[in-house]
């Protein structure tokens, strides 16, 4: 699911009105920045971080070269787009390094958060730089944390310091001096959450943030928590001075508040964003491409990068190759297995400009993914190689082989002629139409 779809349905729906118009009087300017702002606080951004977004934009859009625009929909959504960069941190703020190794980020935050499992994420993102990680485990408190961060720690192959369920400080210190010894470039050290914010807590992390004097300090959130996340933010932050801000769980349509009001009422950046389950779902946090996303202009920059992950150079052109030979549904069980692990079509087709309202009807679930894979491996070999061959019978007869029914077929011809196309469009590397000029660094 696209992220932030309920509030990029309802900026996307105030937009498309303007889309017929001439120039805007200043009346309709203040309806647009009124139904805009209603928008933002449905998606539960902080109030006053609204009002001031709203301010600033509306002084922008009621100058002259707007008033006297014949393009209103283009040059308003510009002024959004911008003043959603700006509320975000206007660019990419990437870790600090130390100049003496080991590296030494602090995670900290609420149990349930997601910190210890987005201590594996990061080290796995880490070890793919060429990054020798460490992790210490210093939540000695909650039931199997200490496991926990050994399990991520093994699917991250980062290895895990523990001295058990000891004093943390101590186990912090020793880990530092293991991280020494071993060379390792990063330790993580993954500190003890409570179910609220308490005294207690923060002497803990305050004594440790003493004791080894992180390079970073990195608030872990659960960005489904809305403005509770922010207001979680803003008490670590006053406490500890945190660097940065990691939030977790923005795979679903959840809420934009945690992500767009951070930065504005803490000052402090968010680093990384988590968007699934699987120790490869982290993504460093763009505010340009965040913005773009939400106003459904599509990421292609994220694209590309997760094509990279996902597509290895020699498989870009053994399909760049069946796309000049004639692309089967062979090659469409392979690329459903790419698109896969770039997140699934959907996700993919949102960083695809103007192409994320396409409607494929959860095309990436498991359930349709195994349905899919049925109707393939109920056709005969020459008709996956030759797909327009299926007529009426076929289709009876493949519905019947793979369990579904002749609507299921027909729908799966349909959407392969539809990802023929979109790819046939990436073909060479050219940008499918709104991707303005750009080029991919692979090609299908």
């Amino acid at each position: 699911m696209p992220l932030f779809s309920g509030l990029s349905e309802k900026l996307n729906h105030i937009f498309t009105k303007l889309t017929h118009k001439g120039m805007l009087t200043d009346l309709e300017i203040k309806q647009v920045m009124r139904e805009v702002r209603i928008a933002l606080l449905e998606a539960d951004v902080n109030y006053n971080v609204a009002k001031d977004f709203i301010t600033r934009a509306s002084e922008k859009a009621s100058g002259e070269d707007v008033l006297k625009s014949l393009t209103p929909m283009q040059t308003i959504i510009k002024i959004v787009n911008d003043e959603l960069i700006e509320l975000m941190g206007s660019k990419h703020s990437k870790l600090a390094v130390a100049d003496k190794p080991p590296t030494i980020y602090m995670m900290c935050g609420l149990q349930g958060s997601g910190k210890t499992t987005m201590c594996g994420k990061l080290a796995a993102l880490l070890k793919k730089q060429g990054k020798k990680v460490m992790l210490a485990a210093c939540d000695v408190y909650r039931p199997a944390a200490i496991k926990q961060l050994q399990i991520v720690g093994e699917k991250a192959d980062a290895e895990v310091f523990t001295l058990g369920q000891i004093d943390p400080v101590k186990i912090a210190r020793e880990a530092v001096d293991a991280a020494k010894h071993k060379s390792a470039d990063i330790l993580i050290i993954d500190t003890a959450g409570r179910l609220h914010i308490d005294e207690t807590l923060m002497a803990e992390i305050t004594n440790i943030k003493d004791a080894v004097s992180p390079t970073e300090i990195l608030l872990v959130v659960d960005s489904m928590t809305g403005q509770d996340a922010v207001n979680v933010a803003d008490t670590f932050n006053k406490q500890l001075d945190v660097s940065g801000v990691i939030l977790t769980k923005l795979d679903g349509d959840n809420r934009a508040g945690a992500a767009l009001s951070i930065r504005a009422v803490t000052g402090k950046p968010i680093k990384f964003t988590g968007i699934g389950e699987k120790m490869g779902d982290i993504e460093p946090f763009h505010p340009d491409r965040m913005s773009s996303r939400i106003l459904g202009m599509g990421d292609v920059l994220t694209l590309i990068e997760k094509a990279q992950n996902a597509i290895s150079e020699e498989d870009a052109k053994k399909m760049e190759k069946k796309l000049q030979t004639g692309f089967d549904f062979n090659d469409y069980l392979v690329q459903m297995e790419s698109l896969k692990k770039m997140g699934g079509i959907k996700d993919v087709l949102g960083m695809i400009p103007g192409m994320s309202k396409m409607d494929f009807d959860e095309a990436d679930s498991e359930n349709q993914m195994l349905r899919t894979k049925a109707i393939i491996q109920s056709m005969t070999p020459r008709e996956r190689r030759y797909p327009d061959m299926i007529k009426g019978g076929q289709r009876k007869r493949i519905a019947a082989g793979s369990g579904t029914t002749i609507q299921d077929v027909n729908k799966l011809l349909k959407q392969f002629e539809a990802m023929k196309g979109i790819m046939k469009q990436f073909q060479g590397g050219k940008m499918p139409k709104g991707g303005k000029g750009m080029r991919l660094p692979f090609k299908f």
